[in-house]
């Protein structure tokens, strides 16, 4: 198993569900829910922000599939968020597998008697540390990381003035 803090990234059209790894890659827990940005980029600078507070080391998105596995909307959009995250940091970021990531999440917090409603936003944190910790779990049984790899483009200026080293220690 790698070692290093990896941040578990749940893509939604409003919000952005937000979990992290202990060091060793063990156990997921949750973050943050960001809200999406409409235009612009501060999901994408808060997303980085975590990051350098954490020092992660990687970045997992989920790919939301339909339940036949075929491509939706959603997951173009899942997929035009992690290229935007490989190219503003110049790593690779994996994409993984969340079919019913959501639903686990939903189901999980109405058994511990929350109201779909009033958390929402805690439902993409709860999908985010889902899949975040499937894709440990797969890494941990099969000794490869998991999912697949959306490389960063050539140097993007869409960001201009992001750094993803801000707020890390020298």
């Amino acid at each position: 198993m790698r070692s290093g803090v990896r941040l578990g990234i749940d893509v939604g059209k409003a919000r952005v569900g937000v979990a992290r790894s202990d060091f060793h890659g063990m156990l997921a827990t949750p973050v943050e829910t960001v809200a999406r940005a409409a235009s612009g980029d501060t999901d994408i600078r808060r997303i980085l922000a975590i990051a350098a507070e954490v020092d992660a080391v990687e970045f997992i998105v989920g790919l939301p599939l339909s339940m036949s596995g075929g491509t939706t909307a959603s997951t173009d959009d899942a997929e035009a968020f992690a290229q935007r995250i490989a190219d503003v940091t110049g790593q690779a970021v994996r994409m993984i597998d969340e079919r019913l990531t959501t639903v686990s999440a939903q189901s999980a917090l109405h058994r511990s008697g929350r109201n779909t409603k009033t958390s929402r936003a805690v439902i993409d944190q709860v999908a985010a540390v889902i899949l975040l910790q499937q894709a440990l779990d797969v890494e941990r049984a099969s000794g490869r990381p998991p999912g697949y790899v959306v490389d960063p483009a050539p140097p993007s200026t869409k960001l201009t003035g992001v750094d993803p080293n801000e707020g890390r220690e020298s």
